[in-house]
């Protein structure tokens, strides 16, 4: 949990007006400055000689990590602290960990798909996380990080075998709340669900998908299959991005396939989803073009509209500064479908160029683009 300045406060001696009320010992003015930094993480409790046991007890409550951190090399899991994500945010992804038994047949095979499986999305590689090896460790392992299954056995992790899922899912679910709520130290090993062989992928991929929003710290499968990672990658990295951080891609002039001054040009915002999302079309179309990228502080087009952080004046300004008008000829600038509402506005303070009202979903560009110029 995260203690306020006034919880803290009323810990401190001010609150109690006691003979040492704001005696500036700890460096600031009052024990209520000391306690909003306190609280905000700007300041330590040593820094005050006269800390009561009960905020000592208070504050080692609300900041020890509830659920412990274990490394297998490069890769952490579990230290998570919350419930939900948007109370503050996930810490370490669910980690996703294949078995490869050296004693099967065509094992090779399978490890070479694995090691050479791997996604690019919002400018992100994803794979496997880590391998775990039955039998002896190959030498050539490539980059992947690998593991021993008796190593891996004596790690202080907690296993939830895959049985019933309405009972696993009371087990995490459970055992989770303990940790963060009830700081019950039995429950605060990072806990792992072990697929085994012979399942059906689509339950799995359901079973797998629920476990990774709660609360699994690892998911270990017998099987690997690509389509079904791929599925949990993305929603993994949909349900880790930070709520507090959003995704964003920097702003600038972005070109596909090799624009020239007359290629045709498209406008949006720097939030990473929605740029990754135009990005594939734009690459995809038999034509080439440019994409106008704005600042606006990684929100979507209409969250950013919202709240005034895509404004006509700004995209003029995002042109200027790229000296964007003398290096085109093409005087036409598409526009998302969601900003129609802005048409005129931009039209205003873009004097340069025509703005053209797009499509409200990236996958409907193609289309636009054929109609466009069927029309001429």
């Amino acid at each position: 949990m995260e203690l306020s300045g006034l919880q803290i406060f009323k810990l401190l001696p001010a609150a109690a007006k006691s003979e040492n009320s704001n005696c500036k010992k700890c460096g600031f003015p009052t024990c209520m400055a000391y306690a909003l930094k306190l609280a905000k993480h700007q300041a330590k409790l040593e820094q005050c000689p006269y800390v009561s046991q009960d905020l000592k007890n208070l504050y080692e409550l609300a900041y020890t990590n509830p659920q412990d951190t274990v490394e297998i090399n490069s890769l952490k899991i579990g230290g998570e602290n919350v419930l939900y994500r948007h109370e503050k945010t996930f810490i370490n992804r669910t980690a996703l960990a294949v078995v490869i038994d050296t004693e099967q047949c065509g094992w090779q095979e399978k490890f070479e798909r694995v090691k050479e499986f791997q996604i690019k999305r919002v400018n992100e590689i994803l794979k496997v996380d880590l391998v775990v090896f039955k039998g002896e460790i190959p030498e050539n392992i490539g980059e992947c990080n690998v593991i021993s299954y008796d190593e891996f056995l004596k790690l202080p992790l907690k296993c939830v075998d895959h049985k019933d899922f309405q009972s696993n899912a009371d087990d995490l679910i459970n055992i989770r709340i303990n940790a963060i709520k009830n700081h019950d130290s039995s429950c605060s090993a990072p806990v792992y669900v072990h697929f085994g062989a012979g399942l059906d992928f689509s339950s799995v991929c359901a079973e797998a998908s629920f476990y990774i929003c709660k609360y699994a710290n690892l998911l270990l499968f017998d099987e690997f299959d690509e389509s079904l990672f791929t599925t949990l990658l993305i929603l993994r990295q949909n349900i880790f991005t930070d709520p507090q951080k959003p995704l964003q891609v920097e702003a600038k002039i972005y070109e596909f396939n090799n624009p020239d001054e007359n290629s045709i040009i498209f406008i949006t915002t720097n939030f990473a989803l929605t740029f990754f999302a135009v990005a594939n079309e734009l690459e995809n179309l038999p034509v080439p073009s440019y994409l106008i990228v704005t600042p606006a502080d990684g929100m979507s087009v209409l969250t950013a509209w919202s709240a005034e952080k895509f404004t006509a004046k700004m995209a003029a300004n995002t042109l200027k500064k790229w000296n964007f008008a003398e290096r085109v000829k093409n005087r036409k600038i598409i526009i998302p479908g969601l900003l129609a509402q802005m048409k005129e506005e931009l039209e205003e303070e873009i004097k340069d160029f025509e703005i053209v009202v797009g499509t409200v979903e990236a996958y409907s560009i193609s289309d636009f683009v054929k109609n466009m110029q069927a029309a001429g």
